[in-house]
């Protein structure tokens, strides 16, 4: 990031900020993903309208602490002083949040961010015909800033469709619904900017890049194609003051989809493990290899007793491919490992001391710290 511009997720230190939006129900396919719907965007959005969701959440209350509060070095006198003038509750007020999921099923499953309900102590969702309902936090991932809810509801609910993010192209046309600065369901269009955006958040970082207005209070809401299939789920911008200057960041819905899956099972991520410290194929080596441009992922060390090492896995070694996946760059490994079932025996091609061999290596499990 620069000196002037800031990543940010839709929410600040001391509150929860996300959205407020509109999504749909089954919908009849519109125009294809690369071009504008005749007349506009309207049928698109009344389909989808129901099941984009208003999430409201209560955080819990944090201990109060003065204490910090007060300059350093002020004499105990006064800083009673300003301490008897302080409240005296043991805690901070409990805080509020916003912000936007939407309904996957009909028996009212949500999507939305995670940091839209960390933390959280309860949450309410409002639906767009005005309808208010509990929601219970099923499981959630910061890794990817995927979280799942589930209404307190027996009522069938309006839902939407996860459509393919990978076959989105830089070009397509998006839909955005939500509810920036509280200004109720809004609804903006753009295109998709970028694929696979890298914007320094996490381990998994694979964002679409858009130019659709996305604000404070889209967090969490969906971003559609012109089929009205969610192919994203709006997670932050690239802005120096807190408002969109056209770009903004969503999670891939084949990310989400997968991340949904898992937590949806037990509430808990089971990621796969390799057990390896890597680094980028340093240029001078590419050369003297003979590649045009460096690739692959380099192991610096290898954990002891872990599945790289069990499979002969050495430090120096270059992963090119991983479970047939091609590994450009250290995310590419990092990605595949991570979304490789535990206890799966797959093949890992390498480079070693300058020649290509094949291991087959049984993937772990991802140590809860490492997690």
């Amino acid at each position: 990031m620069t000196s002037t511009s800031i990543f940010r997720r839709f929410a600040s230190s001391t509150a929860l900020v996300a959205a407020l939006g509109a999504t749909g129900m089954t919908m009849t396919a519109a125009a294809p993903a690369h071009a504008v719907p005749a007349g506009g965007y309207g049928d698109l959005v009344e389909a989808v309208a129901p099941a984009v969701v208003f999430i409201e959440v209560t955080a819990k209350a944090q201990p109060a602490n003065t204490s910090r509060q007060l300059p350093e070095g002020i004499p105990d006198e006064l800083r009673r002083q300003f301490e008897d003038m302080m409240p005296q509750q043991g805690q901070r007020p409990a805080q509020q949040g916003l912000g936007s999921g939407f309904i996957i099923s009909e028996d009212g499953r949500i999507v939305t961010n995670n940091h839209v309900v960390e933390g959280a102590e309860s949450v309410k969702v409002k639906l767009a015909d005005g309808r208010s309902f509990d929601a219970t936090v099923i499981g959630s991932d910061p890794l990817t800033d995927v979280a799942v809810l589930q209404l307190d509801s027996d009522e069938k609910m309006a839902f939407v469709n996860f459509g393919k993010s990978d076959a989105m192209r830089a070009g397509d046309e998006v839909v955005a619904v939500g509810n920036p600065f509280g200004l109720g369901g809004t609804v903006t269009t753009g295109i998709v900017s970028a694929l696979s955006r890298d914007i320094n958040s996490g381990p998994y970082d694979n964002y679409i890049q858009t130019d659709a207005a996305i604000n404070r209070g889209n967090s969490g809401g969906p971003l559609f194609n012109n089929a009205g299939e969610v192919i994203g789920m709006n997670t932050a911008i690239f802005s120096p003051d807190g408002g969109s200057v056209g770009i903004g960041f969503a999670v891939p819905s084949d990310l989400v989809q997968t991340i949904v899956a898992d937590l949806s099972d037990d509430g808990m991520i089971t990621r796969g493990w390799l057990g390896v410290q890597i680094k980028p194929m340093p240029g001078e080596i590419a050369q003297v290899l003979g590649f045009d441009q460096p690739k692959g992922a380099m192991i610096e060390a290898v954990t002891e007793d872990s599945p790289a090492a069990k499979a002969g896995l050495t430090q120096g070694d270059i992963i090119l491919s991983f479970n047939e996946v091609e590994i450009v760059d250290t995310r590419d490994l990092t990605r595949a490992v991570a979304s490789t079932t535990p206890k799966a025996t797959v093949p890992v091609k390498i480079l070693h001391k300058g020649e290509e061999k094949t291991l087959d290596v049984s993937v772990g499990t991802m140590p809860a710290q490492d997690a």
